[in-house]
């Protein structure tokens, strides 16, 4: 069995937010927390990456580094401090506490030789529409169209090349894309909830049971 590493990119403004709401109470723990202890269930080393004036406790993770501008930065400072044995690279944001350890570990058991990238996605059930300067200029076919969810799952050598020039995405699956890596998809989860606005943690609290 390849030997797993987890990146929890933690390093985002909560500018939708109002603050870091990665670091938000839930419970005993914070978001981030929550996110870490899932993710060091599944990998034997985790890494978490924060934003500049982090003074936290680490949140539980065996490393903490400093994250970037961009999230494709925060994550290459994430794979910068995996050990070198890591050969799978499972990359989640803390701001998804509810993902569960299963779903972790379908997306790891997805890779393969053939298979560089593995994500989990629900599929749209709302109406999708695009819409230039305000106006609907049309309407998208929403049976080819999935809402992308984390963790996501890179054999590292590929992971490693995706990043190579330093691109910049908002997951990690486009730049191996770029690159014709061949990236599956696994069903995600409706509860693994992302929180981007405060009413968001409000359902978080609610669906764990603290405050």
């Amino acid at each position: 069995m390849a030997h797993v590493g987890v990146i929890v990119v933690a390093a985002g403004s909560g500018t939708r937010f109002g603050r870091p709401k990665q670091f938000e109470s839930l419970g005993r723990r914070s978001v981030a927390g929550h996110s870490v202890r899932v993710a060091r269930e599944c990998g034997e080393f985790t890494v978490l990456v924060v934003p500049e004036g982090y003074d936290g406790d680490g949140d539980g993770a065996d490393v903490v580094v400093t994250g970037g501008a961009t999230r494709s930065d925060s994550v290459r400072a994430g794979l910068n401090a995996l050990p070198e044995q890591i050969e799978t690279v499972v990359i989640h944001d803390a701001a998804r506490p509810l993902a569960t350890l299963p779903l972790f570990r379908q997306v790891i058991a997805a890779l393969s030789d053939d298979v560089a990238g593995a994500i989990p996605a629900i599929a749209v059930t709302d109406t999708l529409k695009k819409v230039v300067d305000g106006l609907v200029t049309e309407t998208v076919d929403r049976t080819s169209v999935v809402a992308v969810q984390t963790p996501q799952a890179f054999r590292r050598d590929a992971l490693q090349a995706a990043h190579e020039g330093q691109p910049s995405d908002t997951d990690d699956a486009a730049a191996l894309e770029r690159l014709g890596y061949r990236v599956v998809v696994v069903e995600g989860e409706t509860t693994n909830l992302k929180i981007t606005h405060p009413h968001d943690l409000t359902i978080v609290r609610a669906v764990l049971g603290v405050e």
